[in-house]
């Protein structure tokens, strides 16, 4: 992120080959859309070119999956605002075959890795991170005080990290 901050553009290649997928998938689970994950991708990267600095260290998975909910929850948000009347195009994309076969490993392995935790933590996190549920609405639905909601989700992340193999802070 050093070298993007400094406009490395063989860095922001770089980031961009190894997590793009990783984007994508987020963008096309919580959409359901093809088109909407690959402008939702667009845009978590031109956010990472555009201000780098939002980075502020820690896991940077963690950090680009996060961006690319937010932005995602944005999308849903003004579609549900402004709802489409163009009928969508289901036309076949460059690419599309080989993206959709690297989202479905991306996603097995994290339903594999989801599938580790216990029931109490899983639950909150699929709904927190792919149905768009906000912490307090989960502790509402759950009869769950917040701060047992936000440990539980804190927990499991720090699972899923183990358990993909990432590098959990502290």
């Amino acid at each position: 992120m050093e070298r993007v901050s400094a406009r490395d553009v063989a860095a922001f290649e770089a980031l961009y080959d190894a997590y793009h997928r990783l984007v994508f998938g987020i963008g096309l689970r919580m959409l359901g859309d093809p088109a909407l994950a690959e402008d939702v991708t667009q845009t978590v990267f031109l956010k990472l070119w555009t201000a780098p600095a939002a980075f502020r260290g820690g896991s940077f998975v963690a950090w680009v999956s996060r961006v690319t909910r937010n932005c995602s929850l944005d999308v849903l948000r003004s579609r549900a605002a402004r709802p489409e009347t163009e009928i969508p195009a289901d036309l076949a994309l460059d690419g599309a075959l080989e993206d959709a076969i690297f989202v479905r490993l991306d996603a097995q392995r994290l339903r594999d890795a989801l599938a580790t935790l216990p029931i109490e933590q899983r639950s909150l996190i699929e709904q927190g991170f792919f149905a768009g549920v906000t912490h307090a609405e989960l502790a509402r639905r759950t009869d769950t005080p917040l701060g047992t909601v936000k440990t539980r989700i804190r927990s499991g992340l720090h699972r899923l990290r183990r358990a993909l193999g990432e590098q959990v802070p502290g």
